[in-house]
């Protein structure tokens, strides 16, 4: 999608000779060449991942967004962190001033938010506190938060993180005591780790907060519950009594918003402050009454979740879009083999060291995109289900949602920095979008549980799905976990076994093989503890492979799923086919970055590897032809990719030249002797050490 750049407020501070050109062929008639070379059409692959809903709102928000002034993001890589939040707070005012005046609904507002693609004060405001307050609240506190929250009436944080706890929620030490005789809440910071750390929207713009905090009643301790806390003074915005509140600093990224902590000194807030969806204190005993069940606060996680794992997608598209782009536009070297000395340098994406490099990331961003789109469904058959008293699907969404969010962020960001690396030196430029990008998206690694420790939460399902069955093995599966463990218990000596290249791109068996393989490192682990007597500790790495295992078998078999029902693809072979290949791809580089669990496992023989290895050689090369085409099937607007090496133009070179001129620097001069004070020529003892 072709979206002219806006124009850049910095100045040029030189001019670049009009005179000077690319040399032929230019960046431009390189990839106007690489989409004429494509198989399939690309507005339709951008049909079939995103939808035409999503097509149409794209193109109807894109032109307003962009020409607001206060949306300009060519300027942001010149910006200092408290330049960066006053234009994030300018963007947030207005962007919601935009949506009420142009009437947009939520997908509208979504989508003119992803398409800015800075998160700014009001992040966490429009994503935790109200998806918390949506949830966890009853009547009368919806209407005294969470429709206020809404309207933007109060803007609020979600309190979680503390400075010595993370990912282990239970071992919070904020405390909330109740006090029947004053039917209050006691809300204090006892110990220097206890402070809330990392809040985002809470440094300096939050005026409440949800805060998770230790419920005491009655003398017992009941374990993290959520209380509404009120931080600042709605008039004058000053931190109220009883609160220390403040950002916490420079961080890697993430400048635009104001990630805060806050120490609470015996704050007491009324009996309704405690968020009573689910548990509730009776308000004159004290009495604690548990929730119907435990894990009903799962729901927002799993929404949480699941949009992380599709946000992975867009991320990873992202970054394949650039080094696709920009290495179908760079050209180094000359091909020894090729006869004709007078051909030239060869574009960069020819080599089939950056194809290993970059293909892989592209058919990631599509198998998180369309597992992201299926958990989705799931969460919101999930709710539908809860309203009736069915919890069944819960636990299983829940800890896929775990192993999910630790894979695909995992993945993501480490595809961004794979993609910048194949980029070359340019791709070190902020110009490059990379660079940010990647500095933007490393907090999701270790936000909404640390992606390391959350799989365990995911391997302890697994295990207790495995034995469970193991127990009553004629019990029906319910859910897609228990479909594969009960196959593989009812024979668990049969192999998936892979033994020939049309194999691996057989969706159904390459989904086997998955399958049997997650079910296998089950039964090994099982095994191990129950026989072996083995500690959790001392099986953590063993218990991460597993919950990677299991993720990677979800995203090959809802894939698989769409390559076999997708209406759209059926009707158009062409691009079926191309999804075939990159389907293909995507099973066979994972089996081959943990070719040795395949083997143990079974799924493949003990020269398993050279197979797929030699697939995967044979995938990339079908690839390449397309490789220009697949990226513009996710039709991403130059205005979000925000790159100068991957425009749609493929204009990179003049884009990078057109960036130096702008940096500010460039239009001071420095006094570089050293025995002078003075550090800018003219500016005297102004510019003085």
């Amino acid at each position: 999608m072709s979206i002219t750049r806006p124009t850049n407020p910095f100045p040029r501070q030189f001019e670049i000779p009009a005179h000077l050109e690319e040399p032929s062929p230019k960046g431009s008639d390189l990839l106007t060449k690489e989409r004429r070379q494509a198989s399939f059409s690309s507005q339709a692959l951008a049909r079939h991942v995103h939808g035409a809903e999503h097509l149409e709102r794209l193109e109807r928000i894109l032109p307003m967004v962009q020409d607001e002034p206060v949306f300009d993001k060519s300027r942001h890589h010149y910006l200092g962190r408290t330049e960066k939040f006053r234009v994030g707070l300018a963007k947030e005012k207005r962007l919601i001033q935009m949506v009420k005046e142009k009437k947009w609904d939520a997908p509208d507002a979504a989508m003119a938010e992803w398409l800015i693609d800075f998160r700014a004060a009001y992040s966490v405001h429009k994503t935790m506190f109200i998806k918390t307050l949506e949830n966890q609240t009853t009547p009368e506190q919806k209407k005294l938060w969470y429709e206020p929250a809404l309207n933007y009436e109060i803007l609020g944080a979600y309190g979680q993180t503390e400075l010595g706890h993370g990912s282990n929620v239970r071992g919070l030490e904020t405390t909330a005591t109740y006090h029947p005789e004053t039917q209050e809440w006691e809300l204090h910071t006892p110990t220097l780790t206890a402070a809330k750390f990392w809040i985002g929207t809470l440094g300096r713009i939050a005026d409440h907060s949800v805060v998770m905090a230790q419920l005491i009643t009655n003398g017992k301790s009941h374990g993290p519950h959520a209380f509404i806390v009120p931080i600042r003074d709605m008039k004058t915005r000053q931190p109220l009594p009883g609160r220390i509140v403040g950002d916490i600093g420079p961080k890697s990224g993430f400048g635009f918003v104001d990630n805060g902590m806050l120490i609470l000194d015996h704050v007491r807030v009324p009996h309704i402050n405690m968020l009573a969806a689910f548990s509730q204190v009776d308000i004159k005993s004290g009495e604690y009454i548990k929730p119907l069940n435990d894990k009903l606060g799962y729901a927002t996680m799993v929404f949480i979740r699941s949009g992380i794992v599709q946000n992975a997608g867009m991320v990873l598209a992202r970054a394949a879009t650039v080094a696709v782009r920009y290495g179908a536009v760079r050209r180094q070297f000359a091909d020894k083999d090729i006869v004709d000395q007078g051909a030239g340098e060869i574009q960069v994406l020819d080599y089939q060291l950056v194809q290993a490099r970059v293909f892989p990331v592209l058919v990631q961003a599509l198998a998180s995109q369309f597992t992201g789109r299926q958990m989705f469904k799931l969460y919101l058959d999930n709710q539908s289900n809860i309203t009736k008293g069915d919890l069944s699907l819960l636990a299983d969404t829940h800890a896929s949602s775990s192993g999910l969010k630790s894979l695909c962020s995992i993945m993501a960001s480490e595809g961004i920095e794979t993609c910048r690396r194949a980029c070359g030196g340019h791709g070190y430029s902020l110009a490059s979008g990379l660079g940010s990008m990647y500095a933007d998206y490393l907090p999701t690694v270790t936000w909404e549980g640390d992606s390391y420790m959350l799989t365990q939460q995911c391997s302890r399902y697994l295990l207790a799905t495995y034995r469970t069955l193991q127990r009553a093995p004629s019990t029906p599966p319910i859910n897609l976990t228990q479909s594969y463990m009960s196959s593989y218990l009812s024979s668990p000596s049969t192999h998936a076994t892979i033994t020939s290249s049309s194999q691996l791109r057989s969706p159904s068996a390459l989904t086997a093989a998955f399958a049997h393989r997650a079910a296998f490192q089950t039964a090994r682990i099982a095994r191990l503890q129950d026989e072996g007597g083995r500690t959790w500790n001392s099986l953590l790495v063993d218990l991460f492979k597993l919950s990677n295992a299991h993720g990677q078998f979800v995203l090959v078999k809802n894939w698989a799923d769409v390559l076999e029902m997708d209406e759209q693809l059926q009707r158009d072979q062409k691009l079926k086919s191309v999804m075939e290949v990159c389907f293909a791809l995507f099973a066979c580089h994972t089996m081959q970055l943990h070719s040795a669990e395949f083997m143990a496992s079974g799924c493949t023989k003990l020269d398993g590897h050279e197979l797929v290895e030699a697939e995967v050689v044979k995938l990339l090369a079908e690839m390449r032809p397309n490789a220009v085409a697949l990226v513009d099937g996710f039709a991403l607007p130059d205005y979000l990719l925000n790159s100068a090496l991957g425009q749609y133009s493929g204009d990179a070179y003049k884009s990078m030249l057109d960036f130096a001129s702008r940096e500010p620097m460039n239009g001071i001069v420095y006094n570089p002797l050293y025995r002078d004070s003075e550090l800018v020529v003219g500016e005297g003892s102004k510019g003085k050490l």
